[in-house]
């Protein structure tokens, strides 16, 4: 048994034995803790049947590997076997239901699914070929302005901004299962052309060609096909009910129509549905399809069990207080009604009972600074790099970090950190692909090792060893040239070899290296010498004892296998978490297929690598981001990618009117476009054509503008969450500042006007 009290909101919740449960929890009060311990619970109570599994859906890659390790670490200190569950996304979980019948949903057995780069590079590609047939009919959205067409901010950024439509467009028309013919022929029934509607059916037709050309879904596509199936074939539906009688869904905030409707089916009349979220947090929703007001309709089913995780042990009581002051602020006294739903109690966020085995840290409102004098964006970014040099020479030892709402203010402070030389950690303000190419480098080498008489799969691993060591060198365009010439060289070699046995383990009369390259240099080489500075046979000399060494770990289980190539392969932190995240999904499906070999563990990194299976991310953050490994660091994010994070000292930057708006007369609004007339919102008014377009008998056609006003009462409610979220980042120290802006315009949000005239009623003394 785990040695954890657990509190009385908890204990109710681990008490759930069958039915459905909502549960409303606020930042830093452990759900996810709580839900992996009620699975583990339900396991331990054999609540299952022979073949079945409690499945786990949760919203981002890397809460995977959270849930499966905090699972497994519970059913173990209980003496019992870590198996019987299944954590997904809702990606993953859609992958599993539709490879169980690919030819239902007209889909190959090998599939491919692309990601979000390939994505849009595709529809990049049919948003430029309509563009250049089309653009007379989006030409009378356009200001007015005779000089807009030589504009080159317009020629950069338009572009940009009909891909940021025709993706919306796309995800919406899947998320309601419509495939561009279908919705052709609810268009041609229409009485007039609407262009906006032609122009995202046009781009989302030749965007699907290319799909199909490519034999290829996208992930959106990969849930329309899962949901299909369960409609369409009863026997599969009705044999995943039996597999999954208990549903654990965590971040049920950002649920959209579709993962609801899978999960209600999967659910059915007669399974078990525990919805965890805070609809606080709910950040995703600006033209997505995610929406919290799922979760809200959940909790008040009639059959619902309704919870709450009220405590935190996250933040100290001030910043709670500074939190809660805007729960209360946007829900009574928002000079903008429509908006007063933005944020919602109970629960508040409370302390944790004196009586706890945890506490809050100790609170100290001398530690939260509302900074009121107006700055310049530069000023505002001298200040707080000023603030940061100072404290940081008595907190190397504690977690800071400088939030911002959009990426590029963010790295313009990184700019200045460079300059200073603040020691500063970036990688949330970027994403990147290294999950796919460290499963591709680890899958080639199992692959030889489950064939290694192989030359062609010895000589990809050599290409692999060469491009890992190569990632640690600073090489200019010459040199890389040449790099890749000595591996290609040295590649075709390789594959000259015949019988690999006499390459790799050569008896001293034969050795098929020493015969097509005679060993000319020094007996001893450097072992630290560069790979690219030796010579062809040094270079394949040490290659061989490095692969030698490899075959020797064969028999040890794949997991540590894994974090021994890991270490002869990889320098990077990030890159040698991945391998530890994939140690981890290969030991789970060894444990799961207990016949599998080699062969088959690097066929399944072949299907991660190939973005196949989406269980773990393409970035630092969805790969497990952890502020604790940055003491003394300044981690530089954005507030979407800072959520689920925490940190002793947090500073948010750009609190005015324009990154926090608030529905006054002179707020401007970032998704409408300065070089679109009217201040429409085109995205908007597109996705309301589109919706009206599903179901025209239940809403009037939207008239021009009334969907561009209703995205911006959506866009001030989830900009309201985006700062209650950045709030309860801190544990410790708030820092919160705002700027004029570029223009010198700009004015403090009307929240952080609010929250000063709270903090001078309530903590002027105390701070003073």
């Amino acid at each position: 048994m785990v040695d954890f009290q657990l509190r009385p909101a908890q204990q109710q919740i681990i008490r759930f034995r069958q039915g459905k449960m909502g549960i409303l929890a606020v930042p830093g009060s452990g759900k996810t803790w709580t839900l992996s311990y009620l699975a583990a619970e339900l396991l331990a109570q054999k609540v299952l049947q022979r073949n079945q599994e409690i499945l786990i859906v949760t919203l981002v890659n890397s809460a995977v590997d959270v849930f499966s390790q905090r699972i497994r670490a519970f059913l173990e200190a209980r003496g019992l076997m870590p198996i019987d569950y299944r954590v997904r996304t809702l990606h993953g979980l859609a992958n599993d239901i539709v490879r169980e019948r690919p030819e239902l949903v007209g889909l190959d057995e090998k599939f491919q699914i692309i990601d979000e780069r390939e994505s849009d590079r595709i529809c990049r590609s049919a948003v430029d070929a309509w563009l250049k047939q089309n653009y007379s009919t989006i030409e009378p959205f356009l200001d007015q302005d005779s000089t807009l067409s030589q504009d080159y901010n317009f020629q950069l950024q338009f572009p940009d901004f009909l891909q940021d439509i025709a993706q919306s467009f796309i995800s919406q028309a899947k998320d309601r299962c419509l495939t561009p013919e279908d919705l052709r022929q609810k268009i041609d029934q229409l009485p007039v052309k609407l262009p906006l509607l032609e122009m995202g059916w046009s781009i989302y037709h030749d965007y699907q060609r290319a799909l199909r050309y490519r034999g290829a879904v996208d992930f959106s596509d990969l849930i329309r096909l899962a949901y299909n199936a369960l409609e369409w074939d009863i026997a599969l539906l009705e044999r995943l009910q039996y597999r999954w009688p208990y549903i654990l869904e965590d971040e049920a905030q950002d649920s959209n129509w579709m993962q609801e409707q899978i999960l209600r089916k999967l659910v059915g009349d007669h399974g078990n549905w525990v919805r965890v979220g805070d609809p606080n947090q709910a950040i995703y929703e600006t033209f997505t399809t995610a929406n919290p007001r799922y979760l809200h309709q959940f909790v008040r089913e009639t059959d619902v069990i309704r919870r709450e995780l009220p405590n935190s042990g996250r933040s100290t009581k001030s910043i709670m207080d500074l939190a809660n002051q805007l729960i209360r602020w946007t829900m009574q006294e928002h000079p903008v009604l429509e908006v007063r739903d933005a944020l919602h109690a109970p629960p508040f966020i409370r302390p944790l009972p004196p009586s706890d085995s945890q506490s809050n840290p100790s609170d100290d409102p001398s530690k939260i600074t509302l900074y009121k004098p107006r700055l310049t964006p530069d000023q505002e970014i001298e200040l707080v790099v000023r603030s940061i040099k100072n404290w940081l020479k008595d907190h190397l030892d504690w977690t800071v970090a400088v939030l911002v709402p959009r990426a590029d203010r963010g790295l313009q402070i990184v700019e200045k950190f460079k300059e200073e030389g603040i020691p500063f950690e970036d990688s949330l303000l970027k994403t990147t692909s290294s999950t796919r190419q460290t499963a591709r480098m680890l899958g080639d080498i199992l692959a030889f090792l489950a064939d290694p008489t192989a030359p062609k799969k010895l000589a990809k691993v050599y290409q692999t060893w060469r491009l890992a060591e190569s990632n640690d060198l600073e090489l200019d365009h010459p040199a890389e040239e040449v790099l890749q010439q000595q591996i290609e060289a040295d590649m075709a070699l390789i594959l000259q070899c015949q019988n690999l046995e006499e390459y790799l383990y050569p008896s001293p009369n034969k050795d098929w290296l020493a015969a097509v390259l005679p060993p000319n240099d020094p007996a001893e080489v450097d072992s630290t010498e560069p790979i690219h500075k030796l010579s062809p046979y040094q270079r394949l000399d040490r290659f061989r004892q490095l692969v030698r060494r490899w075959q020797e770990t064969i028999l040890i289980p794949v997991d540590q296998l894994i974090l021994t190539l890991a270490q002869d392969l990889f320098r990077q932190p990030v890159d040698l978490a991945l391998a530890h995240k994939l140690a981890l999904i290969l030991r789970q499906a060894q444990d799961a297929h207990p016949a599998w070999h080699l062969h088959e563990l690097a066929q399944e990194l072949t299907v991660i690598s190939n973005n196949q299976r989406r269980f773990i991310g393409f970035s630092k953050n969805d790969s497990g981001f952890n502020p604790e490994d940055y003491k003394g660091v300044v981690v530089v994010a954005t507030m979407h990618k800072a959520k689920g994070l925490e940190w002793d000292r947090v500073y948010l930057l750009s609190v005015n009117n324009y990154d926090f708006p608030s529905g006054a007369p002179y707020d401007r609004y970032q998704p409408e476009k300065w070089f679109i007339g009217g201040r429409l919102n085109l995205q908007a008014e597109t996705l309301a054509q589109l919706e009206w377009l599903l179901d025209p008998n239940q809403q009037s056609f939207p008239s021009e503008g009334k969907p561009t006003q209703q995205a911006r009462l959506n866009y001030i409610r989830e900009r309201i969450r985006l700062l209650f979220v950045g709030i309860t980042r801190a544990k410790r120290e708030l820092i919160i500042t705002w700027n004029s802006g570029r223009n010198k315009n700009q004015q403090p949000a009307l929240a952080l006007r609010e929250l000063w005239d709270y903090w001078d009623t309530h903590y002027a003394q105390t701070t003073s």
